[in-house]
């Protein structure tokens, strides 16, 4: 099995992409590094895709600049890039074997019969479709057919691989099934991965960096433990999992941490900007029948209780009527805890965050 030596680095210095005057994308700055998996991930109409389509050569930008490893690539045609394109509805040729829908790319590029064959074979058995290359797609599964679409693209040893939300039509098992599979792709090929999707459990668990879209912006680039535990701004925050939000007043620097007043409570949080609301996510908070010796607490009355297996869901209405969510393992919830129980909800101060 080959590992590619061609994956490439693409600058793109403040791309723009107007439809009319209607601004799909504004100013974007970034460089995606040689062998990385990035995902762009936003909510519906946020630009991430108007972006792949930008990369790929099928639209081209209103103004910036972009690079494929330092040479020019602004107004390179899609066809003379040479990236590999995995689209949501699959694309396979109907009339043609898993082997010659493969085999497609191979032949446009003149490659010698013997080296299509071996390519081909090794491509299939790469992806898991060995026994199948007979077939037609109409009689593969939806997951088996993906897996030729990626096959297909990656036959060429492209120097970047574009994935337009290949997941979506999948069900919940397969989709999973492929995320492993595209995971593992990645790792064994060494190809530039660039990646579109509005899926955050997804884009968390495949990436080496997440590009974070909203109306046309590109809102934070980091890794996705960063993203999810340091997001820049409130759409981060919100956008990537559920998230309690707590008002503080009178905020005051002590150090690197920040103290503030929120129903009587003083918490703290770690931060070396300024904010007046202190951010923490549900999995962190835990509950109990009185205040820790240590880190933030606050008094709050359960309101309901969703079981969902190893953990539950608690929805709490904290002081000043905040509505607090959380989830606690199933197993270690306090005894007696019921809708309308005195509760106190608790969380390290290193997990919160300041916005």
């Amino acid at each position: 099995m080959t590992t590619n030596t061609r994956a490439a680095e693409i600058g793109v210095s403040s791309i723009g992409k107007d439809f009319g005057s209607f601004t799909a994308l504004d100013s974007i700055s970034l460089t995606i590094g040689r062998g990385e998996f990035l995902t762009l991930l936003g909510p519906s109409g946020s630009g991430k895709t108007t972006f792949l389509m930008l990369l790929a050569g099928f639209e081209i930008p209103t103004r910036g600049t972009m690079t494929l490893d330092g040479a020019p690539m602004t107004d390179v045609p899609a066809e003379k890039r040479g990236f590999g394109m995995v689209f949501q509805g699959y694309a396979l040729f109907p009339h043609m074997t898993v082997s010659q829908n493969i085999a497609f790319p191979l032949q446009l590029q003149k490659r010698s019969a013997s080296q299509i064959r071996a390519r081909v074979a090794e491509i299939i058995e790469m992806v898991g479709l060995g026994g199948h290359a007979h077939k037609r797609p109409n009689a593969l599964s939806g997951g088996q057919q993906q897996r030729v679409a990626l096959a297909r693209a990656l036959a060429c040893e492209p120097p970047v691989m574009l994935l337009d939300e290949p997941f979506s039509a999948l069900d919940k098992n397969l989709r999973g099934q492929m995320q492993d599979e595209v995971r593992r792709l990645h790792r064994e090929t060494g190809t530039t991965f660039v990646f579109v999707t509005h899926d955050q459990s997804e884009a968390l668990a495949l990436s080496s960096r997440v590009a974070i879209f909203e109306a046309g912006k590109l809102q934070q680039l980091a890794p996705p433990r960063e993203v999810y535990e340091r997001p820049e701004n409130r759409f981060v925050a919100e956008f990537l999992g559920d998230i309690n939000l707590l008002p503080l007043s009178n905020p005051t620097r002590d150090g690197e941490m920040l103290t503030g007043q929120f129903g009587g409570r003083t918490l703290r949080a770690p931060g070396h900007e300024d904010g007046h609301t202190l951010a923490i996510r549900p999995e962190y908070m835990r509950l109990g029948h009185s205040a820790p010796d240590s880190g933030n607490a606050i008094p709050a009355t359960v309101i309901d209780l969703t079981y969902l297996g190893a953990d539950t869901r608690i929805d709490l209405t904290g002081p000043d009527g905040t509505a607090i969510t959380l989830t606690h393992p199933t197993d270690d919830l306090p005894p007696g805890i019921a809708p309308g129980s005195d509760i106190w909800a608790s969380w390290p101060e290193q997990k919160g965050f300041l916005l």
